[in-house]
């Protein structure tokens, strides 16, 4: 029988495919045909992207990487590791272990600025470089790392605790507000979006919406003031109100971005023939490759991407939905939340709807980091279904024993003789 976490594991599996296709695709650069010795031609201009080259790509590398951290993490025993996060505050008090996290998550954000790991691009402090691997962002982790901090916070305080404003839910908040705020200064979106699904986890655990509310001002000053420290942060909202002001500079990016989305119809131009990729959509691989997905694909191969995540988020609710354990649920729910709302700002802003944000669209956008965290997530979510199997199974096995014991016991049945 096929089961939720069945269902998540074929629809990450079909959008990382996806993204490994249309990455390549993206790929694609008019280059002169090079010439060998004997006069053929040869370079990536005169043989294309081909399936060897695809297989062979970076993205499918990732895209394995991504499917092995999902089935490890579906086979973590997600049970007792829960058990032992909520015993923790008989060793120290909540508000420490809070303390102690939040610590935790700011040395790993902060070494975008450590010398000799700090990878700076476009002048903004975003990744650093490990090794062999030159472009790795600390906020990728920082982001799934805050949900699960909430969620285990909401558990050692508890639901009654942190209703209370001043013990329970402003340190809570302003645990998220602080490792929020630090990703904000160099990137405005992934900052949003932590503190957004960090709340929600809050609120679920059991925070009272009013007291979110009084900080609403607060958080909207501090996003006015995120974009007023930065000119570039100024341009996009400038560009989205009017993009046809400045279209060679400011406006370029939506300009061509919606071209792209408008350009493709309803089948497409066809896999590999869209145009805009050549030269004219800036980050066509990652922030905006679904612009390239409705070039290529059309309204039919558009809408199929959002089938599939309106399918995930679906069964990931009735996977948190079905949940018994307090953190694990609201960790889920975090889970759950971070993918939707990072899908749903990248296709607004890739469609002309909000202004440009710089977040990827999950399992899809160029990003090996963000396709093996995105796909351990959601192997977390695939190890709470196998624990309800588990569960379920456990349940029905005493059942079917009572029904044949009561049937041992009853004897053989005496058919009535009819008058």
């Amino acid at each position: 029988m096929l089961r939720s976490g069945h269902i998540i594991v074929l629809c990450a599996l079909a959008l990382l495919t996806v993204g490994v296709v249309m990455v390549n695709s993206a790929e694609m650069a008019v280059a002169p045909i090079a010439t060998n010795a004997d006069g053929t031609s040869a370079g990536i201009a005169s043989r294309g992207v081909t399936f060897e080259s695809i297989v062979s790509s970076t993205a499918a590398m990732h895209l394995v990487l991504a499917m092995l951290a999902l089935i490890a993490a579906a086979l973590l025993p997600i049970d007792k590791i829960a058990q032992l996060t909520s015993r923790l505050p008989r060793l120290t008090p909540p508000h420490y272990l809070l303390g102690l996290g939040v610590l935790i998550l700011l040395l790993g954000l902060s070494t975008v600025y450590w010398p000799f790991i700090a990878n700076p691009q476009n002048g903004s402090h975003r990744w650093i470089t490990i090794g062999p691997i030159r472009s790795v962002q600390p906020s990728e982790p920082a982001k799934w790392l805050i949900i699960w901090l909430a969620a285990a916070y909401g558990i050692w305080i508890g639901r009654h605790r942190l209703r209370q404003f001043w013990t329970g839910f402003l340190p809570g908040l302003a645990a998220v507000g602080i490792v929020s705020a630090f990703v904000v200064h160099e990137d405005l979106g992934t900052g949003v979006l932590m503190a957004s699904a960090a709340s929600i986890v809050l609120l679920a655990a059991g925070a009272r919406f009013w007291h979110f509310a009084l900080f609403i001002p607060l958080g909207l000053l501090g996003i006015v003031a995120a974009i007023l420290q930065n000119p570039y942060r100024i341009d996009r909202i400038a560009a989205f109100l009017n993009p046809y002001v400045d279209p060679q500079q400011t406006g370029f990016h939506m300009i061509q971005s919606m071209a792209a989305v408008a350009g493709g119809g309803f089948t497409g131009r066809g896999l590999g023939y869209g145009l805009q990729k050549f030269g004219y959509l800036p980050e066509d691989q990652t922030d905006f490759l679904f612009a390239v997905i409705c070039e290529e694909l059309g309204t039919a191969g558009a809408s199929l991407i959002l089938v599939l995540y309106a399918v995930l988020a679906w069964t990931m609710l009735a996977v948190v939905r079905r949940e018994t354990d307090p953190l694990l649920r609201l960790g889920g729910l975090g889970v759950m939340s971070v993918l939707t709302l990072q899908a749903t700002i990248n296709l607004v802003v890739v469609t002309g709807l909000g202004p440009t944000k710089g977040i990827a669209l999950p399992l899809l956008s160029a990003g090996g980091t963000g396709w093996i965290l995105t796909a351990a997530s959601l192997g977390l979510m695939v190890a709470m279904d196998r624990r309800h199997a588990r569960a379920f199974r456990g349940d029905a096995a005493p059942a079917l024993a009572l029904e044949g014991s009561a049937a041992r016991t009853a004897g053989p049945v005496v058919r009535a003789s009819r008058p």
